[in-house]
């Protein structure tokens, strides 16, 4: 494996063996990455109930309440 295989990679860790074991990455890049992730399963979570009925207050404490 190549390290230009890996744009955000500033630095592959291997093992004995060159698995790559660890990623060195810039922080800027990582919070870009972890912004992306949380986007993408609140879309999944919108799409999962986007058939549903809206509860009120009472309605939603109930079922949390069943949980």
């Amino acid at each position: 494996m190549n390290q230009k295989d890996y744009p955000f990679a500033q630095e592959l860790i291997t093992d004995s063996r060159g698995h790559i074991r660890q990623v060195i990455i810039n922080f800027e890049d990582y919070q870009q990455m972890i912004e992306v992730y949380e986007d993408t399963a609140l879309y999944r979570a919108i799409i999962e109930v986007k058939d549903e009925k809206p509860l009120n207050r009472e309605e939603a404490l109930i079922e949390l309440e069943k949980e």
